[in-house]
């Protein structure tokens, strides 16, 4: 998955192929060809471009996967043969892009980016989970190492069984997300008169990202300050319902760059009640924006909200301490500005030019592989 899809992954890969031609190496990107884009080799961010036959992931519109074309990625890297290879997704096209990498004993690094076990209790698979789980392990223990974006995912799935697994930091634009793009006339728009409350969601709409709790918090935010606003950006299949059920929030569609910064910006709170994340990109967004952020605490949160002074990360499954901790912020103005730029200066590490530089060790300390597919 890649720009102009959105969703966390997008972002992540994107960083990482900028970086990487910003430090002066050579990348190469193969992934599914959008819709109504010519089917040959071109170039983005960049990079040199394979773009491979693609179909429509169910239930997740705008998304595509790659087919499994093998022998195409062999010929291509027979060809422009890499150095390393980093398969971003476990789809069918990252299953033939491994077996096409280990028959030209090409060194692998996979990337864990997304819980696919995990998104199946949310529609209606639970009995799945297992097989997806094994699933995962095996494509994943096929290469060199497995690349996470915590601490936290590391350790468990070592525990599960994952091998050689290392820990990557996400990056997060500082350029584009940055306090100094918040826009007095597009909280205006909102009906927000200067001092009332904009609390922001950014994210996929969706049933696995436990929107009840946010909604929620809102509501008890909103007992006290009646002006305030709920902003949505954002798109996706759970949409429909939350905005018939809730006609005074403010839904906005998908932004991009920066329309969204001003989006993220211009709020004051930002809340974040997933449960089904990775990692969490929007939270590193909002956080380096300026935004107080309340989350659970796992993924993003856990990495990078390190005490009370940065952020409030609730302990997971315990809804009543999010909304407790949203409406304590929300009532207290000068703690969410502080809040806010204290977690703005907290991410000044995780610029996309020091992770790329981190990726790249990582993948030069890759050993052949020395068995064929």
């Amino acid at each position: 998955t890649y720009p102009p899809e959105i969703n966390g992954v997008t972002l992540t890969v994107q960083s990482l192929v900028r970086g990487l031609g910003q430090l002066g190496h050579d990348v190469s990107l193969v992934r599914p060809r959008q819709p109504d884009a010519p089917d040959v080799t071109g170039g983005s961010d960049g990079a040199d471009e394979l773009l491979v036959p693609g179909a429509a992931l169910p239930r997740y519109p705008g998304l595509r996967f790659g087919l499994p074309v093998y022998r195409r990625v062999l010929a291509f890297w027979r060809d422009h043969r890499p150095d390393a290879v980093y398969i971003a997704t476990e789809g069918p096209l990252g299953w033939a892009a491994l077996r096409a990498a280990r028959k030209l004993s090409i060194p692998v690094a996979t990337g864990f980016h997304t819980r696919f076990d995990d998104y199946l209790n949310h529609y209606g698979l639970r009995m799945l989970t297992s097989l997806a789980f094994a699933w995962l392990r095996r494509f994943h223990n096929r290469a060199q190492s497995t690349l996470v974006p915590t601490r936290e995912l590391q350790e468990f799935l070592v525990a599960k069984g994952f091998t050689n697994v290392r820990h990557l930091q996400r990056a997060v634009d500082l350029a584009q997300f940055d306090p100094r793009h918040r826009d007095e006339s597009l909280r205006a728009q909102w009906g927000l008169a200067p001092g009332d409350l904009a609390v922001i969601y950014v994210g996929r709409i969706a049933p696995e990202k436990n929107l009840d709790v946010g909604i929620r918090a809102f509501r008890s935010i909103a007992r006290n300050h009646p002006s305030a606003r709920f902003v949505w950006v954002g798109d996706g299949p759970a949409r429909a319902r939350v905005e018939h059920d809730n006609p005074d929030f403010i839904f906005t569609g998908i932004r991009r760059g920066e329309d969204l910064s001003r989006h993220y910006a211009s709020g004051d709170l930002f809340l974040f009640s997933s449960l089904s994340e990775t990692f969490g990109n929007v939270t590193l967004e909002a956080m380096a924006s300026g935004l107080a952020t309340v989350a659970f605490d796992y993924g993003a949160a856990r990495e990078h909200i390190t005490g009370p002074a940065v952020g409030c990360a609730v302990a997971c499954d315990d809804a009543t301490a999010f909304v407790a901790a949203a409406v304590a912020l929300a009532d207290d103005c000068d703690r969410r500005r502080s809040m806010g730029a204290n977690a703005r200066h907290a991410l000044d590490h995780l610029r996309s030019d020091s992770v790329a530089s981190s990726f790249a060790d990582l993948l030069f300390q890759l050993q052949p592989v020395r068995s064929a597919a």
